[in-house]
């Protein structure tokens, strides 16, 4: 995995030092010898992970930290501070700082590039929904998530045989507000995780005499587990096995014996790491759906339905199979919106709208083309079959009486339809959608409350 890395130290012999060895695993390197030139480097180069150390002059590694957590444009790249302060108050100021790692001189160079890795592809997957963000934006969707301080109590399934690990631990993070559920064994991990959502899963790396880093490749794998944090207790000394566990997906380890304050520090940078990850999901899918579907009726709007429609239509063209597409108009629904108000015709159109999705094949789509006219896709169906299912929507909707605010006895009213159809692959959707535009215009010329078909579309000659 390649990235691009920045190494800030003031000593320039360390800086050549890492240099040299990210360079041997192909790594992209940009360094800087100050806290000032670290924070211009990132403006100028947009690193994926940063090398940090602490002790320089004039802007000390932690301000530097804080600087780059600070920046909304920065504020996802992981940091890891390099130094030769190995006092847990040290690892814990780090952390509070926003660090995501903090490793002593000199570091163990198996450790370090698992976890430069590690912590990559954490920002990568960041990184990508930012993109996604970033396109629904196009759309005209709001991009409203910022990396800020998502701070909650937490769901912790904790992994650890000893009673007396058990305690020690559900006391600590019991004390800093977070709910605790604990498994002793391996296969009560499993069976809690398969019935109950957790925050963060804290395990030690062995338990009951079984290797917690199969359940960890179990968690990751599983779909229910595959996005939630996953923080390792294991002894000091072991880097290979730390390094194992980094690939294997785990997001953060702890030393044993764990030191309180850093269990709730790490355990507090997980947590809002998940929080802001979910919150750019779920950002991402509200404006999505925004993007693709029509406010009041909640069907989807015609820019997917043309999206749809490539889709559709290539894949059903390489085996030449039927296409039909109907276009619904409800009659002298001016009249509506004069007499009763906009209120009401939108209270009409919202039952159309469920009238029609009700009585559609699993696999045709329903779309809002624009004011009171709606469109339906139906994959592999013959015109013949397209006019029947349009001709018992009428006459549905003509029989049904929709309930309108003010309106005593609800409203009545009738539809227009417009039936296209041809073979996949051969017509496009603008061609289609002309088409069935043609034959509804016939259906109101002919006094509405009809259905009319287009002519059946030639067949293209071959070059």
């Amino acid at each position: 995995m390649s990235a691009r890395v920045l190494v800030v130290d003031d000593i320039p012999a360390n800086v050549k030092l890492l240099e040299a060895k990210l360079q041997a695993e192909y790594y992209e390197v940009v360094t800087a010898i100050s806290g000032r030139q670290a924070l211009a480097a990132m403006a100028q180069h947009a690193p994926d992970i940063v090398l940090l150390d602490v002790m320089m002059p004039g802007m000390d590694g932690f301000e530097v930290c804080r600087a780059i957590k600070a920046d909304p444009r920065s504020a996802h790249v992981p940091v890891v501070m390099i130094t030769a302060l190995s006092d847990v108050k040290d690892r814990v100021r780090g952390l509070e700082a926003g660090a995501d790692d903090f490793l002593t001189k000199p570091p163990n160079t198996v450790a370090l590039f698992a976890r430069i890795r590690s912590l990559v592809r954490l920002k990568r997957a960041v990184d990508e929904w930012h993109t996604r963000e970033a396109a629904a934006s196009a759309f005209g969707a709001e991009s409203a998530v910022a990396e800020a301080e998502f701070a909650r109590p937490g769901a912790v399934l904790l992994v650890q045989d000893g009673q007396r690990g058990f305690e020690r631990v559900a006391q600590t993070l019991g004390t800093a507000g977070h709910t605790v559920t604990t498994a002793a064994t391996v296969a009560a991990a499993r069976e809690l995780a398969e019935r109950a959502d957790f925050d963060l899963i804290l395990a030690d790396h062995f338990v009951a005499g079984d290797d917690a880093l199969r359940l960890c490749s179990w968690f990751r794998s599983n779909e229910r587990t595959r996005h939630v944090p996953i923080l390792l207790m294991i002894e000091d000394g072991q880097p290979e096995r730390l390094a194992k566990a980094l690939d294997l997906g785990v997001n953060d380890y702890l030393l044993k014996p764990a030191d309180r304050d850093e269990l709730v520090a790490r355990t507090r940078t997980q947590l809002r790491r998940k929080l802001f990850e979910e919150a750019l999901r779920a950002n991402y899918h509200r404006n999505l759906a925004a993007a693709m579907t029509d406010s009041l009726t909640g069907l989807y709007n015609r820019r997917y339905l043309e999206t749809h429609f490539e889709i559709v239509n290539r894949r059903l063209g390489e085996a030449s199979k039927p296409l039909s597409l109907m276009i619904l108009d409800i009659d002298r629904f001016k009249e509506i919106n004069d007499v009763y108000g906009h209120r009401a015709g939108d209270q009409v159109i919202k039952g159309i709208a469920g009238h029609i999705c009700d009585r559609l094949r699993g696999f045709d789509t329903a779309a809002r083309l624009g004011g009171e006219e709606f469109v339906v896709l139906m994959p592999e169906c013959q015109l013949e079959e397209a006019m029947a299912a349009a001709q018992r929507i009428g006459r549905s909707i003509g029989a049904t009486v929709y309930g309108v605010d003010d309106v005593e006895h609800g409203l009545s009213v009738t539809v227009s339809i417009g039936v296209a159809s041809g073979t996949a692959g051969t017509c496009t959707f603008d061609e289609l959608l002309s088409r069935a535009d043609g034959a509804l215009y016939d259906a109101k010329r002919s006094g509405r409350n009809r259905v009319c078909a287009a002519p059946r579309q030639p067949l293209k000659k071959s070059a």
